[in-house]
């Protein structure tokens, strides 16, 4: 899975609209330029494709009255919605080593029910747990990692991995069951975003062509 997608699929939710500058701003000040592969470029060429795509609908707008092109603003689509919500349950119960995408899942864990997230995790712990039996038909912890020599080493952080992720989600799990943050249909969800003309303080400054779009 991509992580762009369903980071951008999920700024826009947010907002409801919003022009391209909104949505990498909003990705820049939740810090996806570190940990995922949303970067300028790749935002803006995941606008365009999933407006294509019949994602997104592509509003143009008039330009503003300091002068300028028309920007072009973005609201989901009946399939986008549906592609957002398939992509982050996928997100929430699939396990393995890539960082991104369950950075990202968890950032929009709270657009669902919370029942439905507290189900959602057990199945992830649950796959997890799969995952690390699979690693143990050829790895014994106990053995050490001189085992399979250096080689050994990846099997010991792979096991050493999967063992902290899963404490983690467990106890997530019970923080949420224990009435944790604002799920959908419960009330004002936390706002996560930069209001309009908002400074970004975590800006990178990187200008890009598509800015003033």
């Amino acid at each position: 899975m991509s992580a762009i997608r369903l980071l951008v699929l999920g700024a826009v939710r947010m907002h409801g609209r919003a022009h391209g500058y909104q949505v990498r701003n909003d990705l820049e000040y939740w810090g996806a330029h570190e940990w995922s592969t949303a970067k300028p470029g790749s935002i803006y060429h995941a606008l365009k494709q999933m407006a294509k795509q019949g994602l997104l609908y592509a509003h143009e707008i008039a330009p503003s009255t300091a002068g300028g092109p028309p920007r072009t603003e973005y609201e989901l689509t009946e399939k986008g919605t549906e592609e957002y919500f398939a992509l982050l349950r996928d997100a929430l119960t699939t396990y393995d080593q890539r960082g991104d995408v369950k950075t990202a899942a968890v950032g929009f864990v709270v657009d669902l029910p919370r029942a439905e997230a507290v189900a959602l995790l057990k199945e992830r712990t649950r796959r997890i747990e799969e995952w690390r039996s699979s690693v143990l038909e050829h790895y014994v912890p106990e053995e050490g990692p001189g085992q399979l020599g250096h080689i050994g080493e990846i099997m010991n952080m792979w096991v050493h991995t999967a063992d902290s992720e899963a404490e983690w989600t467990r106890g997530l799990i019970e923080r949420i069951e224990g009435g944790a943050y604002t799920f959908a249909g419960e009330g004002e969800p936390f706002v996560g975003v930069l209001a309009e003309g908002q400074e970004n303080p975590y800006a990178t400054g990187e200008r890009h062509p598509e800015d003033d779009r």
